[in-house]
């Protein structure tokens, strides 16, 4: 049996952190380190190679990967050599502009064509990366640029799924299609759009339900869902969006690659 020394019994509820203050302090755990627990480790200190190896290793932690960080810090050394990085605030506006440059060539905005009538989205991704979220933003906008827009409740697996992007077609005045839950998701696309073409809608976006990219069976079910929407319109979808969360590191890049 073991006892508590008394020198490290508990703290007194006057110590004790608030409740905000530790879950503050979990959150910040892991990845989440990037611009408060930067600030709170690097303030009062000048920018030398010790803290350049300590941000290393943080971004090593935060699984971004040895080539990127390599390319990160290869930059931010010759900025520090050139002293253009005197500071913490600097280094962290510095670390920001080395990601950006890494991630700005790979970004390609979203051009709904109006040739195609109605513009097919197919909107995939893992469970709880934000689908269903992403798909009401997207219809708030194409719908503030004047399209109409309507929103294809595929993801027949989830709980309230089908009543969660209704919601979001509610408040952006999209029109919705749906149908009972455990229904096969191609029927649903198959539905969906051929409802669009004879309403003339200018944008669908199509939900679909969350899936690992490693669960072979579910991704054949998207080539299916693919299918049988170029029965009613051999070019759909027009766009398929893959939605990343974006604390998972290099996973994400597999997700995309088994995704494409």
């Amino acid at each position: 049996m073991f006892r508590r020394a008394p020198e490290q019994a508990a703290a007194s509820a006057d110590e004790r952190p608030g409740f905000v203050a530790r879950l503050r302090a979990r959150l910040n755990r892991g990845a989440s380190w990037l611009s408060r627990d930067l600030t709170e480790l690097f303030t009062g200190r000048d920018i030398d190679a010790a803290i350049l190896e300590e941000l290393e290793t943080r971004l090593i932690s935060a699984d971004v990967g040895v080539q990127a960080t390599e390319r990160i810090l290869t930059a931010l050394r010759a900025r520090v050599a050139r002293r253009e990085l005197t500071d913490v605030g600097a280094l962290i506006g510095a670390l920001r502009e080395c990601v950006v440059e890494i991630l700005a060539p790979g970004a390609q905005p979203l051009v709904i064509d109006a040739a195609h009538r109605p513009f097919v989205i197919l909107v995939v991704g893992v469970n709880g990366s934000g689908k269903t979220t992403t798909i009401g933003k997207l219809a708030r906008r194409c719908a503030a640029e004047g399209r109409s827009v309507l929103l294809a409740a595929a993801d027949t697996f989830r709980a309230a799924a089908i009543e969660q992007l209704e919601v979001w077609a509610q408040r952006s005045g999209a029109e919705f299609a749906a149908q009972q839950p455990g229904a096969d998701p191609g029927a649903v696309v198959f539905d969906a759009l051929q409802a669009a073409r004879a309403r003339g809608i200018d944008v669908m976006l199509a939900d679909t339900a969350g899936r690992l990219h490693s669960q072979s069976h579910l991704m054949e079910e998207l080539k299916k869902v693919r299918r049988v929407m170029q029965r009613v319109d051999p070019s759909a979808p027009h766009e398929v969006l893959l939605v990343l969360d974006a604390n998972q590191g290099q996973n994400a890049l597999a997700q995309a690659q088994q995704f494409s």
